[in-house]
């Protein structure tokens, strides 16, 4: 048995009563790479000099995808965020369907998504992909729930990023599927990654219900491994998600999940 995928952790997630200095370095010895949120509440000199690898973080800071406003906005939060993301070499910047706040919610929400938003959210997104290639950087785009924690995000389902995405299919553009947010939205997780599989990035993982490591809810994760093995999809899978015990046996149970 061996690690399978390039496994990763949200370091904002774990250990929140220790320093983020403390978080990423704890996760490097064990051997994981080093999920981020927003950018400007850490030290980028003490990341940059950590010796981590960093899956992922957040990719804007502002902005929309479905209005000139917000897209402008977007374009300029993203690649001001590029330069960052290039400087601590973070794999993926990610992206979502709108700007959120501090809780999750969504800056402007949204209950109904017409034809003329997905035709600028498709624009948009060129536009990104194409700042992508400028910058030598890779965006990703996140699916998230609707019923439990992000209500009013617009092109939050999966099938809705997976739609965006595959109709663009561009190289700097790629899925954060996580499948925390699916098994609430939509389910039937193994055909929903079989979908995704050409346009996969990275992977995120959580428990249902909780939000808490695999094992502690009702998905089958050994068997999402599995399959995902199958497929031939050897890239990061991350766990996203708070410890429900000790964060140390939270990262064990992730890791017993993910090895085939």
């Amino acid at each position: 048995m061996h690690d399978s995928f390039e496994l990763a952790a949200c370091a904002e997630m774990l250990w929140r009563d220790k320093p983020m200095q403390w978080r990423v370095k704890r996760l490097t010895e064990l051997g994981f790479q080093v999920g981020l949120w927003n950018w400007p509440a850490h030290d980028l000199a003490m990341l940059e000099k950590s010796g981590a690898r960093f899956s992922i973080m957040n990719g804007y800071l502002h902005g929309r995808l479905a209005d000139d406003e917000g897209a402008a906005e977007l374009l300029r939060s993203a690649r001001e965020t590029a330069q960052v993301g290039k400087r601590l070499g973070v794999a993926r910047l990610n992206l979502h369907g709108t700007g959120l706040d501090e809780h999750g919610l969504p800056v402007a929400a949204c209950e109904t998504v017409t034809g003329a938003m997905w035709i600028k959210a498709r624009d948009t997104l060129a536009r990104i992909a194409d700042m992508a290639d400028e910058e030598g950087v890779t965006f990703t785009l996140e699916n998230l729930n609707l019923p439990v924690d992000h209500p009013g995000v617009p092109f939050a389902r999966a099938q809705d990023t997976l739609a965006l995405v595959s109709a663009l299919n561009h190289p700097r553009l790629r899925l954060n599927l996580d499948l925390y947010h699916a098994q609430i939205g939509e389910g039937n997780l193994i055909e929903l990654c079989r979908q995704c599989l050409p346009w996969i990035g990275e992977v995120q993982v959580a428990d249902v219900p909780g939000r808490r490591e695999p094992g502690s809810g009702e998905i089958n994760y050994a068997g999402v491994a599995r399959a995902l093995h199958a497929m031939g999809y050897r890239g990061p899978v991350a766990l996203e998600a708070f410890a429900s015990g000790d964060p140390e046996a939270a990262l064990q149970a992730f890791r017993a999940a993910f090895t085939i």
